[in-house]
């Protein structure tokens, strides 16, 4: 087997645990104590993996972290990594997402709350606003999704950099074709059952975006109930949902190599936030969205309350691939055989935020 490093964010602190010949072992306490983790990144374009935290502290703000030799030591910049401009009249309230370029080797998106997007060229140590997204004509009429205004998903394009899609709660899908200079919302076909308009151009709730192994262009939307395919790089939205028990729910993932083959964990409902039927089960496609099938084997079996956040799932690039999940039952589950099969790995953590995971040498 593969060793693969497995990063765990909750709302105190970050673990860190290791699978070196099918054993997995967990670092003895958490890093960051006391803080909340909603954003990690590992990112491995480089000689050595960079781990990127976005941590919360309650008494200090939120920061963003790097670690060049897998925890051991941590740098925090001496200004901050991230700080809105004095012009705008906004305050850093969390790092929602950290993102490594598929195309760019040093460069690194934030996502924050407020809604805005940040950019790296030096793998993550200094960011600057996007301007001309934070600066969109839309904006004074986005409005907080139930977690706040966050931008929390970016996907960018392996086959040209100047392409990049972001999601934000509440406000929909924007994309830029140009670097950033200029962005347009890409919500068509993506249904708001909560606004009069249930079809605005902008508004939606989208939870997360994930984007297929084989076709960059073709990208499934997890929304605050539907879930979603676009085979345009998100011109144009089609709904996916039929054979789930419920189309609400948080997180998407897209298998790391296998074409048309995606991952989500159905919610109840919106006002019944607990695992759909209250089953601990993922649910995968192998055809882009026209099947589903629940996989369950070695995850609990009676009734199940454990939900999972918007990145509290994920892929480790290993074929066949591994896939993680954590829920706010502080519970970490593992599937080393593309989701087939399950075993837990934690219990008892504080409340699960986000999990990334990559396959290390």
């Amino acid at each position: 087997m593969t060793d693969v490093l497995l990063t765990v964010g909750t709302r105190k602190g970050l673990f860190i645990g290791r699978r070196r010949g099918g054993a997995w072992e967990f670092d003895d306490s958490p890093y960051f104590n006391a803080q909340a983790v909603y954003s990690i990144a590992i990112d491995t374009r480089g000689p050595v993996p960079r781990l990127l935290v976005g941590g919360d502290s309650s008494h200090w703000g939120p920061s963003v972290f790097h670690s060049d030799d897998l925890g051991a030591t941590w740098t925090e910049p001496t200004r901050p990594a991230i700080k809105f401009p004095p012009d705008t009249g906004a305050s850093l309230e969390r790092v929602w997402q950290l993102h490594p370029a598929v195309a760019e080797p040093d460069v690194v998106y934030a996502g924050t709350e407020p809604a805005a997007l940040y950019r790296s060229e030096d793998r993550g140590e200094t960011f600057e606003l996007v301007r001309p997204l934070w600066e969109h004509p839309t904006r004074s009429k986005w409005a907080p999704g139930g977690g706040g205004e966050g931008l929390h998903t970016v996907v960018t394009d392996p086959r040209d950099a100047r392409a990049v899609t972001v999601a934000v709660s509440a406000a929909g899908v924007f994309r830029t074709q140009d670097g950033g200079e200029s962005w347009a919302p890409s919500n068509s076909g993506v249904s708001a059952v909560f606004l009069p308009d249930p079809n605005p151009e902008f508004g939606q709730c989208v939870h997360k975006i994930a984007q297929d192994a084989a076709d960059p262009d073709r990208l499934y939307l997890q929304n605050h109930w539907g879930v979603y395919r676009s085979d345009d790089a998100g011109a144009h939205w089609s709904d996916i949902g039929e054979g789930l028990p419920s189309t609400f729910g948080f997180a998407a993932v897209a298998h790391p190599h296998r074409a048309d083959t995606a991952y989500v964990f159905p919610i109840n409902a919106d006002v019944d936030r607990v695992p759909a039927d209250r089953r601990c089960r993922v649910y995968r496609t192998a055809d882009a969205g026209k099947n589903w099938e629940p996989l369950s084997a070695g995850l609990p079996e009676g009734d199940h309350y454990g939900v999972v956040l918007r990145d509290a799932m994920c892929t480790d690039g290993a074929d066949p691939a591994g896939i993680y999940f954590g829920n706010r039952n502080g519970e970490v589950y593992a599937s080393a055989d593309d989701g087939d099969s399950w075993r837990q790995l934690a219990s008892h953590l504080p409340d699960v935020l986000c999990v990334r995971a990559a396959v290390i040498g």
